[in-house]
């Protein structure tokens, strides 16, 4: 079966609205690589987007997994409880960033965490307004559409969005707002549209995904945490694709030295398997009564195993201090080309969640163009990329932290080897 003839049956079968970034149909897949139906390999600078951080069918994850099998793969914890469940709750409970106690509620997907978290937020607070930020993305569901700050493709068609959804311009100085002009814009938003008494929680990803690879400051984070203390309202930190070792510590807020009420998290958790969860202050987390929380496949047996074993791998791996090694060895091969690409404007990023950002050399605008053909190139040369960023003009960067050291060096060389070239497509 070719890729051509697994392209048409797809095309006939299943809805244009899931979109593909590349036509490799997977065969198999081991660490950071992937072989196709065909049988070419490439390396993998995607993950799943950020799904796994400890590389394709990690042994220990895959042992975990097998071993849940043969016991049990579903009960409806909310049915017939099981103590794995119970157990990854308090490991999650022990590391997420905050000394107070914690509470932790399973769900499926990293759309379902936001969604349950503002749920909570709003039981807790008793008031309904929500902030995110432009650029941001919080899932392809309503509340998930209402808060992303990116149009197209995420809202476009779908009709009116939740109400009681506000957003302000998250901090790019590269794109000219500054964390004073942001912070400003929310000090306007409470002035002249939504009594800050009124909102339940601000959202925000200490490094936005979808939006750009852009890192908010520390000194920004804090004015966002003393102005929820200020007004009774409560932080939540979307860790959904920043979390579990992917910045350089188990979750980026730890950075910063700023306490979120409410993580939510997904991706990395499960290396593989669906898995997602909220964790926060335990009295904000009691504020839905019983029944108010929960679905059907949340909590998994099988990814809640998995996710026993990844955080194991983190810690025995030392996955955190692998990231960033691997993430400054990337940022100096980019940084070493920026006399030879003017595109290049800039290299960012904390561990290795990072990106490259490219505006035409003539214009300086963004150049989504650029950037696409880059990826295309690379993806000849058998490396898979993704493209993000609000103008489609960045390339980021989500290989498992788990990367052989070899395999690591080939990307490298065919990632310089493609920009050169895109320069001259």
């Amino acid at each position: 079966m070719t890729a051509t003839s697994l392209t048409d049956r797809k095309n006939a079968a299943i809805s244009r609205g899931v979109g593909m970034t590349t036509q490799i149909y997977a065969d198999r897949a081991e660490n950071a690589e992937i072989w196709d139906k065909e049988g070419n390999r490439y390396i993998d600078f995607a993950a799943g987007i950020a799904v796994v951080n400890t590389g394709h069918r990690h042994p220990r994850v895959i042992e975990a997994v097998k071993a849940q099998l043969d016991r049990f793969t579903h009960t409806c914890h909310q049915v017939v409880p099981y103590e794995n469940y119970v157990e990854l709750a308090e490991r999650l409970n022990e590391i997420v960033p905050g000394n107070f106690a914690k509470k932790t509620i399973f769900v499926t997907t990293g759309a379902e965490a936001v969604e349950n978290a503002v749920k909570i937020a709003r039981a807790a607070t008793g008031r309904q307004a929500v902030v995110a930020f432009g650029g941001a993305f919080h899932g392809r569901t309503f509340m998930g559409m209402a808060l992303t700050g990116k149009v197209v493709p995420y809202k476009v068609g779908f009709g009116a969005m939740p109400a009681d959804v506000f957003h302000v311009p998250f901090p790019v100085e590269l794109q000219g707002t500054t964390a004073e002009q942001s912070i400003a814009a929310l000090k306007k938003l409470f002035a002249a549209d939504v009594d800050p008494n009124r909102v339940a929680a601000i959202i925000i990803e200490p490094v936005q995904g979808e939006g750009g690879f852009y890192p908010a400051t520390t000194g920004f984070l804090k004015q966002i945490r003393e102005i929820c203390d200020q007004h009774g309202i409560l932080l939540i930190a979307d860790e959904v694709q920043t979390g579990f070792a992917r910045t350089g510590k188990l979750f980026a807020m730890e950075h910063h030295g700023v306490v979120a009420d409410l993580t939510t998290m997904a991706k990395g958790l499960g290396g593989g398997f669906p898995i997602a969860a909220v964790t926060g202050r335990a009295e904000i987390m009691d504020a839905p009564g019983p029944g108010g929380l929960g679905g059907t496949y949340a909590g998994n047996p099988l990814g809640v195993a998995a996710a026993h074993a990844v955080l194991d791998v983190i810690k025995d791996e030392d996955l955190c201090n692998r990231a960033t090694s691997l993430g400054n060895r990337l940022k100096q091969r980019l940084e070493s080309l920026c006399e030879k690409v003017p595109e290049i404007v800039d290299i960012r990023g904390p561990g290795f969640m990072n990106a490259v950002e490219f505006n035409d050399a003539e214009t300086k605008l963004p150049s989504a163009d650029f950037a696409n053909r880059v990826r295309l190139k690379a993806l000849e040369k058998g490396l898979i990329l993704l493209t993000c960023g609000v103008h489609g003009n960045v390339i980021r960067f989500l290989a498992p932290l788990t990367v052989q050291d070899e395999v690591f060096a080939e990307a490298l060389d065919i990632l310089e080897a493609s920009i050169i070239e895109a320069r001259s497509a």
